[in-house]
């Protein structure tokens, strides 16, 4: 059954791509290497039918053949599918429309996977982040972190588990877990504000000691029909590390879907990069989709990787065609496997950085699970004024790209950092869970040079913290002093905290402040369905960690608080009529119980797992 249902999702999936180019019209394209770029040309309607027929047959051939060999038949005892002997995919639907027909059939625990390499190894590489003690407010009443809405670990974490195997330590990062799912928070920010924040707080499920607090920022989204003109540079990656299923041919799937949502007012280029850099195309307008699809279905992996020479080159691009006002991006997609130029991460951190300046944005998308260099990637993002997402199956890569298209590719502020100041009349001491990665110094929150997150349109932030309140008998290391400060006149008795906002606007260099104080009298013995599901993400992280402070946390606990947070029941029948954020969460759901069944394994089985 499961090999029918993979060829069935072949056939789809080929059908795709031919509809995208089928239904693409005239356009242009550019090619040559960095040094060498070529003029644009023209191609008659005839040579672009015979060129797109020619990509469309192959790669439904490929598949077709390859369906053949896996399942032991012949090739006439096999029926061939029409659309390779017929034209009938020339009026195929959108590939983003044939997603959509997939995934209405699907349960809520299959999504449409592509697959993974067969290399026999693991290389997958990832920094490894010491968790969050729990500290003396007395001692350190300031948490400070830069905000952070990437979300490439849980989807990391969901292709270990489909695997059939636990993920290693360092591709665990609690906020990028909790931050993959929406929230139910204040719809839009008061009149004047960039901001809407929303807390609450009340008893820890892991810990009778301890209290858990939710800091949630969101942002208002914009209407995709009056959004800014876009200036996009795909960087692909197109080395012989990205042959693999679920690497280059996932990237060209993933683009396509964008591309189907872009306009006339779009700039596209693409910009390749292997053992040397390739501009495919130079500012074709967004309407172009037949275009922009053609090129991408001819990009083949091949070759070592200089990924610094492609980063360059890209940027140079964007400058290029750069739009005033308008939304300047690089959408890079790699397994991050670089080999060949600037291949350290700090002298790749060095080239972005110095590029960020230029008010050109980057979203890193990564891809593979035997070469994923996480590390990497997610430094590239965080230092180059971006997000980083891991793209596992087409469903994740509708999801960035079409569904959350707004939070991906359009940065509302940059440089978003938060300050949480705890007032010791109430709290004894905390603890943050998750943003090891982001947290800065307390001096950092002010200084305009000091780099914070990036946020877009419709982004929703979640921190949590635990909370050790005044009475709490749970004991909290302090350090004894001979200089305290002096207790304040004013009476902040009724205050548990406050909540510091710093950001600036995408093209400004002087950060704004914006605070919100949550009272003390917030506490409550219950939990909103929201903070309900949050803890389970958060149990579920501390879980694969092994944390020293997961205390009582369970599997079974992580189940019950994520059930508690899914508002509405779902079943096979009524997925196609669920909102996004639901039907996530009850995948969610069903990925806390296959990973229950993988730890219930003989120590044995996981031995072989390392950082």
């Amino acid at each position: 059954m499961r090999k029918i249902r993979r060829m069935v999702s072949v056939v789809i999936i080929s059908c795709m791509m031919a509809g995208c180019l089928a239904g693409c019209g005239s356009g242009r394209e550019t090619g040559g290497t960095h040094g060498e770029r070529q003029g644009t040309e023209s191609r008659s309607g005839t040579e672009r039918e015979s060129i797109a027929e020619r990509y469309r047959q192959k790669a439904i051939k490929e598949e077709f053949e390859e369906n053949i060999a896996e399942s032991g038949q012949s090739q006439q005892n096999m029926a061939v599918p029409e659309c390779i002997e017929e034209e009938a995919c020339d009026s195929v639907v959108s590939a983003a429309d044939t997603y959509n027909s997939v995934m209405d059939s699907a349960s809520n625990s299959e999504y449409v996977k592509i697959g993974y390499g067969e290399s026999g190894y693991d290389t997958r590489e990832y920094d490894y982040q010491e968790e969050h003690r729990f500290v003396s407010t007395k001692d350190s009443p300031l948490s400070t972190f830069a905000a952070d809405c990437d979300t490439a670990s849980y989807s990391n974490i969901r292709s270990y588990i489909e695997e059939g195997t636990l993920p290693p330590t360092g591709a665990v990062r609690v906020e990028e877990m909790i931050n993959y799912f929406d929230y139910d928070y204040v719809s839009d920010p008061e009149a004047g504000k960039k901001f809407a924040v929303y807390t609450e707080y009340a008893d820890c499920p892991w810990n009778k000691d301890t209290k858990l607090m939710m800091v949630g920022l969101n942002t208002a989204a914009i209407d995709m029909s009056e959004k800014k003109a876009s200036n996009l540079v795909f960087l692909i990656d197109t080395s012989g590390s990205m042959y693999e299923e679920n690497k280059l041919p996932l990237a060209q799937k993933a683009f396509k879907m964008l591309a189907e949502n872009l306009d006339e007012n779009d700039r596209i280029s693409i910009v390749t990069y292997a053992g040397s850099d390739t501009v495919v195309l130079n500012g074709v307008a967004g309407s172009e989709a037949y275009t922009i699809c053609e090129a991408l279905d001819s990009l083949e992996a091949s070759g070592s990787t200089n990924g610094s020479a492609g980063l360059i080159t890209a940027y140079e691009i964007a400058e290029q065609q750069f739009i005033k006002d308008g939304n300047n991006r690089v959408i890079l997609a790699t397994d991050g496997d670089l080999n060949v130029g600037l291949t350290s991460e700090s002298d790749l951190i060095g080239l972005i950085t110095e590029e960020k300046d230029s008010g050109i944005f980057l979203s890193v998308l990564g891809f593979g699970s035997d070469n994923l260099k996480d590390n990497k990637l997610e430094a590239l993002a965080d230092h180059g004024n971006g997000n980083y997402s891991y793209l596992d199956s087409v469903y994740e890569a509708k999801k960035v790209l079409v569904d959350e298209m707004g939070g991906t590719l359009y940065t509302v502020a940059k440089d978003v950092k938060l300050q949480i100041e705890f007032n010791p009349e109430q709290v004894k001491g905390y603890r943050q869970i998750g943003y090891e990665n982001r947290t800065l110094s307390a001096e950092d929150f002010a200084d305009d040079m000091v780099d914070g997150g990036e946020v877009g349109a419709g982004h929703v932030v979640t921190a949590l913290y635990e909370v050790v309140p005044v009475d709490s008998e749970f004991d909290v290391p302090e350090t004894e002093t001979k200089y305290t400060s002096k207790k304040q006149s004013t009476d902040y008795s009724g205050e548990l905290a406050t909540v510091n906002i710093r950001y600036k606007e995408p093209d400004g260099d002087k950060s704004t402040l914006e605070t919100a104080v949550i009272k003390a009298e917030s506490g409550q013995k219950g939990m909103s369905h929201d903070l309900s599901f949050a803890s389970a993400v958060a149990a579920y992280g501390m879980l694969l960690t092994d944390s020293t402070y997961k205390g009582t946390a369970t599997y079974k606990m992580a189940e019950e608080l994520a059930e508690a947070g899914i508002t509405v029941e779902i079943n096979e029948r009524d997925m196609a009529q669920a909102s996004n954020d639901q039907l996530y969460r009850s995948q969610f759901l069903e990925l806390v119980r296959k990973t229950e069944k993988l730890s219930q394994r003989e120590p044995e089985a996981q031995m072989w797992q390392c950082d």
